[in-house]
């Protein structure tokens, strides 16, 4: 039987995590920039045409840094989007409600037992 060697190897475990983890880090930085510049108007692109910008960010590491810096326009900083208008049902507009409150005071008044004429479209 072979006894273990006095001394074990270092693990080399942690180096191929790390390895591992920038590969995956690249490949997904490239395939984040691919899909932006197929999504991105010729017109936004800036330095360079499109077709070379795809194969500037198959580069690993540095293509992807390149498209991030120089490749895509800049986001113009505009006033912000205006808020819609929020809509409001019936039961929450006090013009409306003061309205269906009036007519039942007249119909009271009128001694009616008779339905009220319908609402008004607003």
């Amino acid at each position: 039987m072979l006894a273990p060697p006095a001394r074990w190897p270092k693990s080399t475990y942690a180096g191929g995590v790390v390895k591992a983890f920038v590969v995956i880090v690249a490949v997904g930085l490239s395939v984040y920039c691919l899909y932006e510049i197929a999504g991105t108007p010729a017109r936004a692109v800036r330095a360079m045409p499109k077709a070379v910008w795809f194969l500037v960010v198959l580069v690993p590491i540095a293509g992807p840094l390149a498209w991030f810096l120089g490749g895509r326009e800049a986001p113009r900083a505009g006033p912000p989007p205006r808020p819609q208008p929020r809509v409001v049902g019936p039961d929450d507009d006090p013009d409306f409600l003061w309205r269906i409150q009036q007519r039942e005071r007249r119909s009271k008044r009128q001694g009616g037992d008779e339905d009220p004429p319908p609402a008004e479209p607003t």
